[in-house]
């Protein structure tokens, strides 16, 4: 499994938001969107 859909998997398991995600990691929520979509790991 991709690390992209294994982001996305773990998040939805958890009820999460990308916004969510995001502020908890202190990135943007387009950032988190881009990593579930495989475009970028940075």
């Amino acid at each position: 499994m991709k690390l992209s859909a294994n982001i996305r998997r773990l998040r939805k398991e958890r009820g999460l938001t990308q916004e969510q995600v995001a502020q908890a990691l202190g990135v943007s929520a387009p950032a988190v969107n881009k990593w579930e979509r495989g475009g970028s790991l940075r």
